[in-house]
């Protein structure tokens, strides 16, 4: 499987393996384009790497158009994204995603206590930071080592969920949702609005639209009910997370561990009362998107392209069995298929492995086309995993953080946002992959929670609705409906899991047991190691940290949009977004170029849940030192100050100052 891990690069720019062979690029896997033609049986050539335009193209400069979108999300302007269309083909011709903030937390965590990485990784996000916290803590646990209670692992599990109840519904409705909205439709696509008012929606009686056209009226932005009553369900959300957490998004009480939340039966009595109000509500969206989805798949030819991207996904898992879990690398593969979402890696639609030991190996980050400097000048710090498995040089382990933000051309640096692949895959993830992996892994055994292989049963309680089993199919293709199709299911997926914490919990506090945190103690001397394997939102998320006689020598952290907006790696693939742009047809009505959009571009894009690096990133009154012009705004750029110092020397003269 890792045959051609680990790999050192030459000064002639070929590659060197583990056996001393070596190869060129052009001699790798193939590439994503080639898998791409494969899936659709499309013989149109795709150049991911933005090379191909031959001088026969020049014919069609009338008809080549470039656009660049920034920002394409709706919450932080750290993403633009750039594509070469045809109009007349109505095709995209060249794509590339570009994150346009640098982070700069790993540098920030050099040589801090390890108990700082909790919070101030937190900040990586202004709207899931409980998930790096959470992350963050679990890396320590391997670390220190130091192993939660089961009060403390279930508190853990719940304020998670409730977190993603919050994000996913978010998402949907708030985020992705207007791209199908009434008010959309009328300006991109006024034929297939006519016929959606005019088509029943099959499941009217359990989300209580009567019309598709009724569910994008539902998705106005600020004035539609469905826009206005997401709002209402991710605060009750949030409300269950802080409970757990002691507040959101950004709790303070996450530690090595466990947590150091006040938990009581009454804790758990108003969690409760908001839970069962999301029982409903997830029957109620997941056959909302139902609707919505079957309807452009069925109504508008071409849909089923939009945003499409081989089937390779991964996945960290999440929800850990407090019976399995004690934060050992060496137990990882055990305690990480115990959990309620099974770790994993799909590769052509095929389920390659389940355990995290082979997952974390598999990793390499590149930065070949990112804003910054190759580390494999230097020794490699870590030949081997804890379990004594190889790394590559390319592992987070071994990865050193060196910005470099050098121009910007599209065939050579373009990004803020590095390229992880797996064994030389590029992969994506979101909760439908999160969803796939335990439908194919079949691990899950939860009364509530059924994988069979080709889905996955969930079996919701009665609340005002009936009790209801919803199911949901693992897909043919990977496209933007089948993205929001799964996390419309997964809300049934976290609700389930909330409930069985809130069972396990009271049974817990029924035995006495409701310590919810252990003590622990930070080595003052020697190297150890740590991993946190968790999931965001939009799923894969890990920390991999070092510690250095008590403080932190290097932390990495890859999230899942660093998978989804990753750039052009060293082996010609684009990243998911720019492929899944580079599939999507355009359906969108439009007289000139003046009238184009790109809706159909962002619907791709916006289906992966684009979350670059947003909100609470350090200010200083002078403005000459670092990062955030606007915090309220969550618009995030880098500044160097007067004298253009790199980011990274003002950085670290910033914190030989705290």
């Amino acid at each position: 499987m890792f045959e051609n891990l680990p790999i050192t690069r030459a000064d002639d720019g070929s590659y060197r393996t583990v056996d001393g062979g070596t190869f060129r690029v052009d001699e790798t896997h193939r590439s994503t384009a080639d898998r791409v033609a494969d899936m659709t049986g499309d013989d149109a050539a795709i150049h991911p790497d933005g090379t191909g335009l031959s001088e026969a193209d020049s014919e069609r400069d009338q008809q080549l158009h470039d656009i660049d979108i920034d920002p394409v999300t709706r919450v932080a302007g750290s993403l633009a994204f750039h594509a070469n269309v045809d109009l007349e083909e109505r095709t995209v011709r060249e794509a590339h995603a570009q994150a346009t903030l640098f982070r700069g937390y790993e540098i920030i965590l050099e040589g801090r206590d390890p108990r700082d990485a909790i919070d101030l990784s937190s900040r990586a996000c202004g709207v899931c930071g409980a998930v790096h916290s959470i992350c963050s803590s679990m890396a320590l646990e391997m670390a220190l080592p130091v192993e939660p209670p089961p009060m403390g692992v279930w508190a853990r599990n719940m304020g998670q969920a409730a977190a993603f109840l919050y994000d996913n519904s978010l998402h949907l409705h708030l985020l992705a949702g207007p791209d199908y909205s009434a008010a959309m439709m009328a300006d991109t696509n006024p034929d297939l609005l006519a016929t959606a008012r005019e088509t029943a929606a099959p499941h009217a009686d359990i989300h209580g639209y009567e019309t598709v056209g009724e569910i994008m009226e539902g998705l106005n932005p600020l004035e539609g009910d469905l826009y206005l009553s997401a709002l209402e369900k991710t605060r009750d959300a949030r409300q269950m997370a802080s409970l757990m957490l002691g507040k959101y998004p950004h709790p303070s009480t996450i530690a090595p561990g466990g947590v150091t939340t006040t938990l009581s039966r009454s804790s758990f009595t108003q969690f409760y009362t908001r839970l069962d109000d999301m029982f409903d509500w997830a029957k109620q969206v997941a056959y909302l998107w139902d609707d919505l989805m079957d309807f452009m798949l069925e109504e508008q030819p071409g849909f089923e392209h939009v945003g499409e991207h081989p089937k390779n996904m991964i996945g960290t898992g999440v929800y850990d069995d407090p019976d399995v879990y004690n934060a050992r690398y060496q137990d990882a593969d055990e305690w990480g298929n115990a959990r309620l979402a099974t770790p994993g890696v799909i590769v052509d639609g095929e389920l390659v492995t389940t355990n995290l030991t082979e997952l974390d190996i598999g990793i390499e980050e590149f930065v070949d086309h990112a804003y910054y400097e190759d580390w494999t000048d230097e020794a490699v710090p870590f030949e081997t995993s804890p379990a004594g498995d190889p790394l590559s040089p390319y592992h987070p382990w071994n990865k050193e953080t060196r910005p470099k933000p050098d121009g910007k051309s599209w065939r050579e640096r373009y990004t803020w946002g590095t390229a992880p692949r797996w064994d030389r895959h590029t992969m994506e993830c979101c909760p439908h992959a999160r969803l796939w992996i335990t439908a194919l892994a079949e691990e899950v055994d939860n009364p509530f929670i059924r994988p069979t292989g080709d889905g996955i049963e969930f079996d919701l309680p009665e609340a005002e609705l009936e009790e209801m089993t919803l199911r949901w199919d693992v897909p043919d293709r990977l496209n933007a409906a089948e993205r929001l199709r799964g996390k419309a299911y997964a809300l049934a997926h976290h609700a389930l899991v909330c409930y069985t914490g809130f069972i396990e919990s009271l049974e817990l506090l029924k035995q006495g047991e409701d310590a919810v945190h252990n003590e622990f103690s930070i080595p003052k001397s020697g190297t150890q190691r740590g991993v946190g394997f968790w999931e965001a939102g939009r799923g894969f998320l890990t920390h991999h940290l070092t510690l250095e006689d008590g403080l932190v020598d290097n932390y990495q952290i890859v999230t899942p949009s660093t998978w989804n907006s990753s750039p052009t790696g060293p082996f010609g693939q684009s990243g998911p977004f720019e492929v899944g742009a580079m599939n999507t047809p355009i359906l969108e009505d439009f007289d000139g170029e003046e009238d184009f959009s790109a809706i159909d571009i962002l619907r791709g894009v916006r289906s992966f849940d684009p979350c670059m690096p947003c909100t609470v990133h350090m200010y200083t009154a002078g403005g000459d030192d670092v990062i955030s012009e606007n915090v309220t705004m969550t618009t995030c750029g880098c500044s160097t100050g007067s004298d253009d110092k790199p980011a990274e020397v003002t950085l670290r003269e910033m914190l030989a100052d705290d």
